[in-house]
């Protein structure tokens, strides 16, 4: 197994935990270090956000997407901002509370992608 593979597997072996401010958010090296074990995310120009465009055969498949991510981070108590249209869902992951990254983006951008594998 290599390190971006292990790094994705330990990502959706982890949990949420809630974040309420008083903590620095994650700096740029540390996002692009976590991105490369996360294919198809990206790193917001601001370093803030991380994005994903995920594209789908048609509509039902895509809101069967958009169902099964709602249900599972619900879960992590930790929800993306994501637009949708008929054959596709822009995802992306902030922390409101520290406005940045946490752990919590990446693990969440790890499930999410593991819909679709």
């Amino acid at each position: 197994m290599n390190t971006e593979t292990a790094q994705v597997c330990d990502l959706t072996q982890k949990h949420c935990v809630p974040c309420e401010g008083g903590v620095d958010p994650i700096g740029r090296e540390r996002a692009e270090s976590l991105l490369a074990g996360l294919p198809g995310w990206t790193l917001d120009a601001d370093g803030k956000m991380i994005r994903r465009r995920f594209e789908f055969k048609g509509f039902l498949s895509t809101m069967s997407f958009v169902n099964a991510m709602a249900w599972l981070v619900n879960r992590e108590n930790h929800h993306p901002d994501f637009s949708t249209g008929y054959n596709y869902c822009d995802v992306g992951f902030t922390t409101h509370a520290i406005d940045g990254l946490s752990e919590n983006d990446f693990i969440c951008a790890a499930k999410v992608s593991a819909l679709l594998d």
